[in-house]
Parts: C-alpha cells; sequence; structure tokens
C-alpha cells in the first residue's frame, strides 16, 4: 500500500500496561489516526474511550478485522495471543504492528512472515531499542570501528515487579537484548546456552542467565529477571581500543565512552606475547531526546504509505523467537550448549 494523501488508520488491540502509550503515539503522529481501541476488559476500554473520544471502542476484535477503514492494527497483548491476533489481522489485509515477542515458536513467527509476503502488508515487531537514539549512537561507534575488535558484551536486565504467570523471564525480557545484540553486530550467534530457575510459580523461570557465542569468537551475557531488588538495564560492551556502558535507567549520562584498551604488540619474547593497557579520557556524548516510541511508531507510519520494509521486520522478529526458542531448549536442558544450524530444521 502506498499512501501519501489521507491519514493511516490505526486501531490498537489491548489497552493494558503498553498500549495506552502506543495509543498516545498514534494519535498524536501527524499522518496517524487513531480510530478504534480493542480489549476484553472493560474499565481499560472506559478509559481509553474518555481520553480518545473520537475513536471506537469494542471488545469484539473481529469487528476490527472486518472494518474495511482501518489501515492497521497494533497488538499489545499477552504474548501467548500474538500469533492469533496477528495472523487473523494479516488475513484480513491489515498492516500489523505487534509487540515482542512476534511469536512463541519459530514455526508460528515463520507463517506470519509469510503471511505478510502474501498479502503485500507491512509485518512489524516492537523492538524498540533498535530505534533508541542510544543504542543507534552505539551501533555508529561499532560499524565505524571505534571501539576496535569487539571482544564481548554483557547485559542486566532485572526489576521487582511485573511478574509474568504465563511466560517465563526468558520470553517476557529477554527479547529485547536479544535484539540489540542482533542489531549491534549484525548477526545471529552460533549457539546458545541457559540457565534459570524458578521460585514464584511452578515451570515459569523468574530469573534466566543466557550466553551466546557470536561469529568472530564474540562472546555475551544476558541477566534477565522480575525477582531483582534494584531497576538495572544496562550493557557493557568491551573492544580493543574502547569500551562502552549503555545505562537505560540514568538520568544523565546514558552512554559512556571509555578510552581503554587492551593491545597485543609485538613478536612473542620467551614464550610469551607483550600487552599495553591504556587507559584515557570518559567521553559523554550529546544525544537526541526523542522518544524511542515515537520513533518506532512514525517509522510503522512511513513504512505503510512509502511501501518499505521496517528495520523490525517481521524476519526480524523470526530471528528473535528461534534464538529464543533455542535457549528454552538449552534451559529444559539443564544449560547444555544448542547450536544453531543443528536445531533450527526441527524448530522451523
Amino acid at each position: 500500500m502506498r499512501d501519501t494523501e489521507r491519514s493511516i488508520r490505526v486501531a490498537l488491540v489491548g489497552c493494558g500496561y503498553w498500549g495506552p502509550n502506543l495509543a498516545r503515539n498514534f494519535h498524536q503522529i501527524p499522518g496517524s489516526d487513531l480510530v478504534a481501541c480493542c480489549d476484553l476488559n472493560q474499565q481499560a476500554l472506559e478509559k481509553m474511550g474518555r481520553l480518545y473520544p473520537s475513536a471506537r471502542v469494542t471488545d469484539d476484535f473481529a469487528s476490527i478485522c472486518e472494518d474495511e477503514t482501518i489501515d492497521a492494527v497494533a497488538i499489545a497483548t499477552p504474548a501467548r495471543t500474538h500469533y492469533v491476533l496477528a495472523k487473523a489481522a494479516l488475513q484480513s489485509g491489515k498492516h500489523v504492528l505487534v509487540e515482542k515477542p512476534l511469536a512463541l515458536s519459530t514455526r508460528e513467527a515463520s507463517e506470519l512472515v509469510t503471511l505478510a509476503e502474501e498479502h503485500s502488508r507491512v509485518l512489524m515487531v516492537g523492538h524498540i531499542f533498535q530505534y533508541n537514539p542510544a543504542v543507534r549512537y552505539i551501533k555508529q561507534l561499532i560499524d565505524q570501528g571505534a571501539l576496535g575488535q569487539i571482544y564481548y558484551l554483557y547485559s542486566t536486565r532485572v526489576n521487582l515487579g511485573r511478574v509474568q504467570s504465563d511466560i517465563n523471564a526468558l520470553w517476557s525480557i529477554a527479547p529485547h537484548d536479544i535484539s540489540i545484540l542482533i542489531y549491534l553486530l549484525g548477526a545471529e550467534p552460533e549457539w546458545v546456552s541457559a540457565r534459570g530457575a524458578t521460585y514464584l510459580t511452578d515451570g515459569i523461570e523468574d530469573v534466566v542467565f543466557i550466553d551466546l557465542g557470536f561469529p568472530g569468537g564474540i562472546l555475551a551475557h544476558v541477566h534477565v529477571s522480575w525477582l531483582d531488588p534494584s531497576k538495572v538495564r544496562r550493557m557493557t560492551i568491551v573492544g580493543s581500543k574502547q569500551m562502552v556502558v549503555y545505562d537505560d535507567v540514568a538520568d544523565e549520562g546514558k552512554v559512556k565512552l571509555y578510552e581503554k584498551g587492551v593491545y597485543r604488540k609485538g613478536e612473542p619474547g620467551f614464550g610469551e606475547f607483550q600487552y599495553r593497557v591504556h587507559s584515557g579520557a570518559i567521553m559523554i556524548p550529546k544525544l537526541d531526546l526523542v522518544e524511542p516510541l515515537r520513533v518506532e511508531c512514525e517509522h510503522f507510519i512511513a513504512c505503510i504509505r512509502e511501501g518499505r520494509r521496517p528495520e523490525t521486520d517481521g524476519v526480524n522478529g523470526l530471528q528473535v523467537v528461534r534464538i529464543l526458542e533455542i535457549a528454552q531448549a538449552s534451559l529444559k536442558a539443564g544449560g547444555e550448549p544448542k547450536r544453531i544450524q543443528e536445531v533450527e530444521a526441527s524448530c522451523l
């Protein structure tokens, strides 16, 4: 669809935790018109009706799909419903923005990608951190070679609360960090290992530790949990020339660039290489003060208008789901490393 004249008419499905943020942006963005809000919770619908009186409120998702005046659907419902809702919306000819994860299996995610292609619709996944100015800045540093050779990365994304009863911390929280890692390194991991523990709900891991091996020997580690005393969203990237710390909850200086590194120099002497450690200034770059979700929603509308493929398209969502599924298999196997190529065929 290419439409440069009228506003893109958007329906929001899911008015709970994250949905109101999507509604606000689609209501405010020029060229976008929030025309409907759908949820099974009547209190949530009443609230949306007061905030956006021009939007139709309904608990009937089928009526959203049947409404030919609606161009696009934004899905912010529990993860277990993403596949069914996105499939129905695509089959009814709607463009779809679905929150992470795209689906709960590689098979389902692959089917959604195929449906979007068959119906020539935009399928976009809400991997919001790829639209974050801080993450984009770090991506530029890596691509420009400013950090030198990337040695390893590690991230912590923990908090106390938003405990889930249907999916574990791996599927609920880790999609953020996995999408960031794929984006920064421009590659998928070659192997994945995951360990976790259940404390609150039987069969639902509250804390998960994930190790990922990327091409070139780059090692990544991700720690996710909703059972932690502090809210932490921090990622560290260690390179041979410089190192970066990205702290998403910092009031100031979300990105700090450290002129620190270790070089191996000269020829080995007496069986050992010589190493040089250098330490310089700490630089805090000035970043654009824009809301990543605003950038994400604007990108979705622009892709619909211009017939473009989103940066976080269905294929990107499929990549993340495939890694999550393999990590889940490792989790069940007590942390046994799983090589991507060995198991992806059985996942599809």
